[in-house]
């Protein structure tokens, strides 16, 4: 029998064991494993972001050290490099997997976003840069009431750009290109939330020993700021503090455990809005044969 599906997705909330369980899916499947992490793009950023590239072996990967350290690499670049990568991968007859927890960047290839490249426009921030903050986020939310990212609400030079993106995708009137016809099958790995905080705090003690503190040092040495290494978010954000003398080591090591456990939180209510609006996912439990229950489900397909 045919298969009903072109494209295998892994997803799930960190420390879940996704990566392990994509790259067996490869090497069963002949398949090629796609990143969907907003943060293993960039080259030199891998205990911080969990690269854990050892468990790959053999398996082709893709999306992972592609962007400088520095540089600012977002959705519209995730979508277009991913459908990218999926075309190639048929090309070479194998299966696409994606594997990753960035709800946004899974969601825009899944929900097919149309996208757009939207340049600065200077008037526009000029304009922009009257208003206060509040002014901002109510403009922001006129234009695009369903805000994914919560950061461009925060942030304030994030949502000028917020702002300019979505006024430059409304005055697109020229037909996009069609996206490639995906039919995939989604898979996600569920733990219970006490054993999954017990694999977090696991997890970042072994990322600890084998260096992360040293990693975010040689990134400011090689000439990555604070502010952009704030920029990155919960490791990056407050080993960069503790480096800078505001936060002791017994305080960062604790508020990097809470911050990652409320990100875990996050990433589990995005994957539970994706479901409520149609999207189906295959839950896989963490504590079981998540490989044979897999192949299980995929043979009924």
């Amino acid at each position: 029998m045919e298969n009903t599906y072109n494209l295998l997705v892994i997803l799930g909330a960190t420390a879940g064991g996704k990566t392990g369980l994509a790259v067996k899916a490869a090497t069963h499947l002949d398949g090629e494993i796609i990143s969907a992490d907003s943060r293993q793009v960039y080259r030199g950023m891998d205990l911080g972001t969990g690269k854990d590239l050892h468990e790959y072996g053999d398996v082709p990967y893709h999306l992972i050290d592609i962007a400088e350290p520095g540089s600012e690499y977002n959705v519209f670049q995730f979508q277009r490099d991913c459908f990218e990568s999926i075309e190639t991968i048929w090309q070479r007859q194998r299966l696409p997997i994606i594997c990753g927890g960035t709800g946004m960047y899974l969601d825009a290839v899944l929900s097919g976003y149309r996208l757009v490249a939207v340049p600065a426009n200077q008037q526009l921030r000029d304009e922009l840069e009257l208003f206060s903050d509040n002014a901002l986020q109510q403009k922001l939310l006129q234009l695009k009431p369903d805000q994914h990212n919560r950061t461009d609400l925060e942030q304030r030079e994030r949502l000028i750009r917020a702002i300019e993106i979505a006024v430059g995708e409304q005055a697109v009137t020229k037909d996009l290109p069609p996206l490639p016809e995906i039919s995939p099958l989604i898979f996600g790995i569920k733990w219970p939330r006490e054993i999954l905080r017990n694999r977090i705090v696991v997890r970042l003690r072994e990322r600890f020993e084998a260096g992360m503190i040293d990693e975010v040092q040689q990134l400011y040495d090689a000439g990555v700021a604070w502010e952009k290494l704030e920029f990155y978010g919960l490791e990056y954000r407050l080993i960069a503090q503790y480096l800078q003398g505001k936060l002791n080591r017994n305080d960062m090591g604790q508020k990097l455990r809470s911050a990652i456990g409320q990100f875990a939180k996050r990433q589990e209510t995005f994957f539970r809005r994706m479901e409520k609006r149609g999207m189906e996912i295959c839950w896989l439990d963490g504590e079981g044969d998540v490989f044979g229950e897999l192949c299980e489900l995929m043979a009924r397909r």
